[in-house]
């Protein structure tokens, strides 16, 4: 049977926006991973024993259990104990909760990466632990983590497709209700999967030129 994608061009606006509310969600959701994924690395580098234990239990959670169930237990768990979160802000706290439990790994492997005679120079400069991981380690462990961080970013893109679970009209939302309203889903799945696929690419250049540009007086 012919296939008609110019049925589709009132649409188009519909999808953009469906697009640009999926690159939102993801970048805060960075942001919130990075950030989690940080405080997590680091508790699982700490010497205390409860700190590693805290952390280890949140990204054994966080990996191990499908995204879909913590996305549901989030959006109706959490109104069940008095939080009452919008959907988008609950697409964007579980994205970075798993978000973070992926990136814990990423930053950890980079700080154990770091030379031991670097801490032992620092240590004997007189910088405090603090100081030493602040402007030392953290700055070289993300350095050599941006390249497994770039791949994060692309399963977060990827994974916020799921949102649409929530009522989220993200760019996969959308895509269901335009397909639903024009009796086209070949070609409303196929743009979608050429979009999805052009968001992913771009991210893996932008994280390839990032590692290229800071590492480049390392090659």
């Amino acid at each position: 049977m012919p296939f008609d994608f110019t049925t589709l061009e009132p649409y188009l606006g519909d999808l953009a926006l469906g697009a640009r509310l999926s690159a939102l969600a993801c970048a805060l959701a960075l942001a919130g991973g990075l950030l989690l994924g940080t405080v997590a690395a680091l508790m699982r580098t700490a010497s205390a024993p409860l700190a590693r234990r805290v952390a280890e239990v949140y990204v054994d959670v966080f990996r191990n259990v499908p995204f879909i169930v913590q996305l549901f237990f989030l959006f109706y768990g959490l109104p069940e104990i008095g939080v009452e979160l919008s959907a988008f802000a609950t697409g964007v706290l579980a994205l970075s909760l798993a978000g973070g439990a992926f990136t814990s790994d990423v930053i950890r492997s980079g700080i154990l990466a770091v030379e031991p005679g670097v801490l032992e120079a620092a240590q004997v400069s007189g910088l405090s632990r603090l100081a030493i991981y602040r402007r030392i380690v953290l700055p070289i462990a993300l350095r050599t983590s941006v390249r497994p961080l770039g791949s994060v970013f692309v399963n977060l893109i990827l994974t916020s497709s799921i949102l649409s679970a929530i009522t989220i009209n993200e760019l996969t939302g959308t895509a269901k209700i335009v397909a639903s309203d024009t009796f086209q889903p070949f070609e409303v799945y196929l743009l979608l999967l050429l979009l999805y696929a052009a968001m992913t690419w771009l991210v893996s250049l932008a994280s390839g030129a990032l590692h290229r540009r800071l590492n480049r007086n390392l090659a």
